[in-house]
């Protein structure tokens, strides 16, 4: 096994030595190319891979030819996943993302697959860390991308995290590997490639350190909601489409995550869906309206105070015209 076959079974074994019958996500680009050959070398048999044709571009459909192809040259199963519904919308990027991963996730549970793998590696860390601080993201966003998380149910784990895109281009090209360069990564209309080219032209940004400092704040956020569970489990009391908080003595970072937590516990009792939620809802208005003892609302859910406890539950409907 050559030296990069043995660091890249060291850093699986690291995240993912419990896993068994990984699903590798391969676009067909260099770098997940090479964590497909970098897999081939070092993982024993059982794994499988997957391409998605998102149908944006025609080019997309011979991407995934040739990922299967290779994979039948190396007896890797292969599956092309597509959606039903074609990708509409202003932010194409965020909802082929969206789509990307429920499609995976779906046929990993399909296939019966320990894990989804993908490619991520320090280059996209670093991007991602700055285009976040760029956007004023917390601690969540600018922790990154995670070496194991869980998506709609399924375990992500990313090995590549340590490695960067140069190495894994070399890999391809050394072993004769085939692989594509995707034009939206050169395409200025999406932000991430204009981070790219930041970091590509500005080496004393010092894309490891930058990476490096996503992982530290990813271990800082797990720890997080590591206490955010215990005191969940401690302080809050759930019932009847309400749920009732005491939240004396508690940092805001924390009551920031417990009020989303709770706002997201009353919506899914109450059943509301509209407005939309998300965990990541700038919930700042909320947060200084019940630190100074002022009910308020937000997505459907009304807040109010009465001494240390926070109060949560279904906002009322608003009246009509009299």
């Amino acid at each position: 096994m050559t030296e990069e076959g043995r660091r890249f079974a060291a850093d699986f074994a690291r995240i993912a030595s419990d896993i068994v019958n990984p699903l590798f996500a391969v676009s067909g680009g260099p770098d997940s190319m090479a964590m497909l050959t970098l897999a081939h070398e070092a993982l024993p048999p059982g794994f499988t891979v997957a391409s998605i044709d998102h149908r944006l571009r025609p080019e997309a459909v011979e991407e995934s030819a040739m990922v299967a192809a290779h994979c039948a040259t190396l007896g890797v199963p292969h599956a092309t996943l597509a959606p039903s519904e074609p990708i509409t919308g202003a932010s194409i990027q965020a909802q082929a993302r969206t789509t990307r991963y429920a499609l995976l996730t779906d046929h990993a549970r399909a296939i019966g697959a320990g894990a989804l793998v993908t490619g991520h590696h320090a280059d996209d860390q670093a991007e991602t860390f700055l285009m976040r601080a760029a956007r004023g993201s917390g601690l969540a966003g600018l922790a990154g991308v995670r070496a194991r998380t869980e998506i709609h149910g399924v375990t992500v784990v990313r090995p590549l995290l340590d490695w960067r895109r140069a190495e894994l281009r070399a890999i391809v090209r050394r072993a004769e590997v085939p692989f594509f360069d995707d034009p939206s990564n050169h395409d200025d209309r999406h932000d991430r490639t204009r981070f790219r080219r930041l970091l590509g032209e500005n080496e004393w940004l010092g894309t490891p350190n930058l990476a490096r400092a996503a992982a530290a704040l990813a271990e800082t956020d797990t720890d997080v909601r590591a206490m955010v569970e215990w005191i969940w489990a401690e302080r809050a009391k759930v019932g009847g489409s309400e749920v009732k908080l005491a939240v004396e003595k508690l940092p805001r970072e924390i009551l920031r995550r417990l009020a989303r937590r709770a706002i997201g516990t009353v919506r899914t009792e109450a059943g509301i869906v509209a407005p939309e939620w998300t965990e990541a809802a700038n919930i700042e208005s909320l947060l200084d309206s019940l630190m100074a003892g002022k009910r308020t609302t937000q997505a459907g859910i009304i807040a109010s105070v009465r001494g240390d406890v926070w109060r949560f539950r279904e906002a009322p409907p608003r009246r009509g015209p009299a």
